[in-house]
């Protein structure tokens, strides 16, 4: 059952949901094309780099089948905010990783809190949208997911040439702490 919240805010609320789903959309391309890099720095081959991406993917896919038994232990609302929180933190950590096996480890996290956001954002935004506009909601959902993974190969290869690999990782952290304050503070309002 979905938990319905009116927040005062529909766009903040909407912006919110938004950057987290493309924040966490972004995270399974944008370390690709910053593979080379990584391994060189970290001192491994180009072949160990490749878990980087399958660490996060197979978490995520662990992960996503879960979210049902979730949002009924802990409520839609508040798995999302924590998901979001959670993804900062690891994605924090990923940065901050001094090794492979850390890396890699950090990022199989990553991707296991990652996994519940996508489908809580679709579910909030239903329960958040009058029917009517439901679908046009769910659309600008589907057009975040859909330039996300482009947009993640451009601005990885962009942050890793101009700044560092770390980067890749740590611009997560101010946009997820943003979404999700403002889906904790406008659902908070809303109850």
């Amino acid at each position: 059952m979905s938990t319905h919240f009116r927040p005062p805010n529909l766009v903040l609320a909407t912006i919110g949901l938004s950057l987290a789903t493309f924040m966490q959309v972004l995270d399974t391309t944008i370390a690709n094309v910053s593979l080379p890099t990584i391994a060189g720095n970290l001192g491994v081959s180009q072949d160990q780099s490749t878990w980087v991406i399958t660490s996060f993917a197979v978490s995520n896919a662990i992960a996503l089948p879960l979210t049902g038994f979730l949002t009924r232990r802990f409520g839609e609302v508040k798995l999302f905010v924590w998901a979001t929180i959670l993804f900062s933190m690891a994605s924090f950590l990923c940065g901050i990783a001094q090794s492979m096996g850390m890396l890699i480890g950090f990022r199989a996290l990553q991707g296991a809190v990652a996994g519940p956001m996508y489908p809580i954002t679709q579910a909030l935004l239903i329960s958040i949208y009058p029917p009517a506009k439901r679908s046009m909601a769910l659309a600008l959902l589907a057009m975040v997911t859909v330039v996300a993974p482009i947009a993640g190969p451009i601005l990885g290869g962009w942050i890793t040439d101009n700044y560092s690999w770390p980067w890749i990782f740590f611009i997560n952290v101010p946009i997820g702490i943003f979404a999700s304050m403002v889906v904790a503070i406008r659902c908070a309002c809303a109850k």
